[in-house]
């Protein structure tokens, strides 16, 4: 990310409500996908779930990248 970039989502996440949530939300399925990755071996159950979370952090990012750019 560029500095006007980094400025601007340092701006929105001041000013912006929802937008302060979304980037909260993308960090906190960000935390949640190292826990699975620090483990050695996932159950099929926790594959699923985190194939499930990172389709979720994905979307977030592509929400927050939209609002970046004002579209």
């Amino acid at each position: 990310m560029g500095q006007s970039q980094d400025a601007k989502m340092a701006f929105l996440i001041e000013k912006d409500p929802a937008f302060k949530n979304l980037v909260q939300e993308h960090r906190m399925l960000d935390e949640k996908l190292k826990e699975f990755d620090r483990k050695i071996y996932l159950t099929p159950d926790e594959e699923m779930e985190r194939k499930k979370l990172q389709k979720l952090k994905l979307a977030k990012k592509d929400q927050i990248a939209r609002m970046l750019t004002g579209a």
